[in-house]
């Protein structure tokens, strides 16, 4: 297993507490009604989003999916313009006119979220092929979901990723359920990293909140795809606390369920993780805690105190 420095234990550390506490205002401006669109919250699934991101190298790129906070987060995005956009303002990273589903930062490697189930899947080989045309030496890190992979547009990625050895790896977040369906009810497999042996494709399931098996196995992955071996998919078993989106009664699973995965919070994993191995004391950690839910108070505030886009500009960024 890969050792991990005190500074990306830092980082790890202070990134998911972002995330989580992002998504905690995210649920209070939807509650308020600042924020006026449907949400798709990760709560739960920090360490995928997060330590996958840590383990890049700069200049790689990365596709999220709709539930990319914590992705995003873990990619580097601004909190700040990331809040803006949530809440529809002229600063948000599309102008306040993509949202939660909709944010990206093409120019710097995020290819972005995508409302289609699946839509990053083929964006992803076409930026793995640039990379590869350009002998950049960067990789693509795709995100998608467990039920996303029962798309075409998987299937035909992962062929083609193969067939061109194009240096991608397919990051897939299963938290059990597609929407309210269980995962057992749509497909015959236990591992969807089963899958990859079709299209002679490393495959490998790790446990999405153990945040040392993700970074040591993302670190190889990336290292394999930029290597110029082809692509990888890794699947992360993890489970998210929230429904599948804002609007989400829940009635497909227990309160226990819910509980059972809550005790394996990585966040509260990485935390005894660092108390136990004495890498940071108690009042360092309150810190770092507090520095977090700083930094996300004030992209609340930067959101609420921006402008909204200016009707004059409503067909601008439009190309079809």
């Amino acid at each position: 297993m890969i050792e991990l420095s005190e500074e990306i234990l830092l980082r790890m550390y202070y990134k998911m507490n972002q995330a989580r506490f992002f998504e905690e205002k995210v649920e209070d401006l939807l509650k308020r009604g600042i924020i006026d669109e449907t949400v798709y919250l990760s709560k739960g699934e920090e360490a995928t989003g997060v330590v996958s991101g840590l383990a890049l190298e700069k200049g790689d790129l990365v596709s999220m999916t709709h539930r990319g906070h914590a992705q995003a987060i873990g990619f580097g995005l601004d909190v700040n313009l990331m809040m803006a956009e949530l809440l529809g303002k002229s600063t948000g990273y599309c102008k306040g006119k993509g949202g939660s589903l909709h944010i990206a930062d093409v120019l710097n490697g995020n290819i972005g979220a995508n409302g289609i189930v699946g839509g990053g899947f083929t964006l992803s080989c076409g930026a793995a092929l640039t990379q590869k045309h350009k002998k950049t030496g960067q990789v693509v890190l795709c995100f998608a979901g467990d039920g996303a992979t029962n798309e075409g547009s998987f299937h035909e990625a992962m062929n083609l990723a193969s067939v061109w050895k194009l240096p991608i790896v397919f990051l897939i977040e299963n938290n059990l359920y597609g929407m309210s369906t269980p995962i057992a009810k749509h497909m015959n497999i236990e591992n969807i990293s089963d899958r990859g042996a079709g299209y002679n494709i490393p495959g490998l399931t790790i446990d999405g909140t153990d945040f040392l098996e993700i970074y040591d196995v993302m670190t190889k992955s990336l290292r394999y795809a930029r290597a110029g071996r082809g692509p990888v998919l890794v699947e992360a078993k993890t489970y998210r606390f929230c429904g599948h989106s804002s609007d989400d009664p829940q009635v497909y699973r227990s309160t226990e369920e819910v509980q059972q995965w809550q005790e394996k919070d990585p966040l509260f994993r990485l935390k005894k993780y660092l108390q136990e191995n004495r890498v940071f004391t108690g009042k360092q950690l309150e810190t770092i805690e507090g520095e977090a839910k700083s930094s996300i108070e004030q992209a609340a505030e930067f959101a609420l105190e921006s402008l909204e886009p200016d009707i004059t500009t409503v067909l601008e960024d439009v190309y079809a």
